[in-house]
């Protein structure tokens, strides 16, 4: 029997087999639960990676910026669900102009993209499935270290910071429904997100060599591990917390 045997989990963000939440929906399968995936934009691409994994699940169209899909999402989840007992917020975009460099002259349009996509939304998606979740219930967010200003982030590293006191106020006001609310910061991975930030190389350069644990630049499993481990029940009173899976960059400094 899995640790998430038995659970309705809903997993957004898988672009390509080789993002985090990918592997994240994969391991859950493995593990027991039941998925449904959303997607943005290109659904069919969303609907040919879903085929990849164990059992291909239903895929469903999620733009949080749109408020009507936020509206109905509980109902169409339901179609396929009934109910849910875990949620995955992997959702992040920020415009070029807010990356590589260019933090002091990105202007304001751009930046409240980046922050209702990456940040807002994470409350957006809770309240939106606020309907189906249960009590003893979680919500996994995925975030990048935001106590640091790094090379390149930029705004992005902001809607990050958000993110982080995002989870918090989530914790405290979906705690009374006994939902937990918590985020894992994983380290640099060469997923399509990477990618599409100018000057990448700066992490993928040195951040093994950081890590006491070494660290794996194409290996998204340990980050999917922390994130079963939260939706699982055994962290049952875990709340706002930030579990860093970076082979240990955090803590180290210099």
């Amino acid at each position: 029997m899995g640790i998430l045997d038995g659970k309705r989990i809903l997993v957004t963000g898988v672009l390509t087999d080789a993002s985090i939440a990918f592997s994240v929906a994969r391991l859950a399968q493995e593990e027991g639960a039941t998925i449904v995936l959303t997607g943005f934009g290109r659904l069919s691409l969303v609907e040919r990676i879903a085929r990849r994994l164990p059992e291909p699940p239903p895929v469903i169209e999620l733009d949080v910026q749109n408020t009507e899909h936020l509206d109905s999402l509980a109902e169409r989840v339901g179609e396929h669900l009934g109910g849910l007992d875990g949620v995955v917020h992997s959702i992040g975009f920020a415009p070029q102009s807010c990356l590589g460099g260019n933090f002091l002259n990105t202007p304001w349009e751009d930046v409240a993209t980046a922050l209702q996509v990456s940040t807002y939304s994470f409350k957006s998606l809770a309240v939106a499935c606020l309907p189906l979740l249960k009590e003893g219930s979680a919500i996994v967010g995925l975030d990048f270290d935001a106590s640091k200003a790094w090379p390149v982030y930029d705004w992005m590293g902001v809607a990050k910071a958000g993110l982080e006191s995002c989870s918090r106020y989530l914790a405290r006001d979906l705690g009374r429904h006994g939902i937990r609310v918590n985020l894992v910061a994983a380290g640099p991975l060469r997923t399509m997100a990477a990618k599409s930030i100018p000057g990448f190389r700066e992490f993928e350069d040195s951040w093994p060599e950081k890590a006491p644990l070494g660290w794996d630049l194409a290996d998204t499993v340990p980050a999917a591990k922390a994130c079963l481990a939260l939706l699982s029940d055994w962290f049952p009173a875990t709340t706002g917390e930030i579990v860093h899976v970076d082979g240990g960059v955090h803590a180290i400094g210099g």
